[in-house]
């Protein structure tokens, strides 16, 4: 079993005796999973009388899990009023550039027309790698110079997606720490730029999520959540020691859930969240 439990279950021996409850509780604690959602297991445990064994530890956190996560992933449809404009936002290195690519490429297999903008202007190297994916997928790529407004460049994308009558505008903003508040001041600009074209966009705020992060995704969805109104999650490596218990955390301690999953670097490795392929991989 390949999931973040393994190291609590390997503590367990399959008797009550033989296992101290404060040892499995710091095992679980040390998850992803936060405080609140292990402390939620320990006590759906106790409160059944339930024997303190792999299988027992592992349903309750099973159960627990699903009461917080949606069945599916609430999808993304187009709209008659014009292009659905997205914002993908989150900190630095968690994989905007290539979730954004993505999902384009998953939009335009549904037969929709996207519209990509490069609005990380602060790091080059952001622009080239939306452009590569662009020429890869065959999705137009809306750019500007190094240092430009990115607040400037979404008015203008998104003014080109309602001249070409796209169904999708998917805005890659730049990384940045919740902490600045300077920075977190510019995706308001970014909103407010928007919104001089149409005053409902944008109509999708997606976070993308490093799972490997932690438990620091959480006060990373809190920060963005106040300053833009997240309306989801993006989780991304989930292939590689990502653990899925932030998702749980995240959408436990904000009410913000997973719309998408994000494993691997191809164009296709990307599918909305489903509950029980989730719980089934991570737990």
């Amino acid at each position: 079993m390949s999931s973040w439990l393994k190291g609590v279950l390997g503590r367990i021996t399959g008797t009550h005796e033989a296992v101290d409850w404060e040892e499995v509780e710091a095992a679980l604690w040390q998850s992803d999973l936060g405080a609140p959602t292990a402390t939620a297991i320990l006590e759906s445990l106790r409160s059944k009388g339930l024997a303190l064994h792999a299988d027992n530890v592992l349903a309750a956190a099973r159960d627990e899990a699903a009461k917080h996560l949606p069945e599916k992933g609430a999808d993304l449809t187009p709209s008659h009023e014009g292009p659905v404009v997205i914002l993908m936002v989150g900190v630095n290195g968690t994989g905007k550039t290539t979730s954004s690519a993505k999902l384009a490429a998953l939009l335009k297999s549904r037969g929709q027309s996207v519209l990509l903008c490069a609005a990380d202007t602060f790091r080059a190297a952001a622009v080239e790698q939306l452009k590569a994916w662009g020429e890869r997928l065959d999705v137009e790529v809306v750019s500007s110079t190094y240092g430009s407004d990115p607040a400037a460049l979404c008015h203008d994308a998104l003014s080109k997606a309602k001249r070409l009558k796209s169904d999708f505008l998917i805005c890659d903003t730049a990384g940045r720490l919740h902490t600045k508040e300077n920075l977190m001041q510019e995706l308001s600009k970014v909103k407010r730029s928007l919104a001089k074209i149409d005053p409902t966009a944008p109509h999708e705020i997606l976070l993308v999520v490093d799972t490997t992060t932690g438990s620091n995704a959480v006060v990373q969805a809190q920060e963005f959540h106040a300053a833009t109104g997240l309306t989801g999650l993006i989780l991304t490596k989930l292939d590689g020691s990502g653990k899925g218990g932030v998702a749980v955390a995240v959408a436990r301690e904000t009410g913000i859930l997973p719309r998408f999953v994000g494993s691997g670097e191809q164009a296709g490795d990307i599918a909305l969240f489903d509950r029980s392929t989730f719980l089934e991989r991570m737990l």
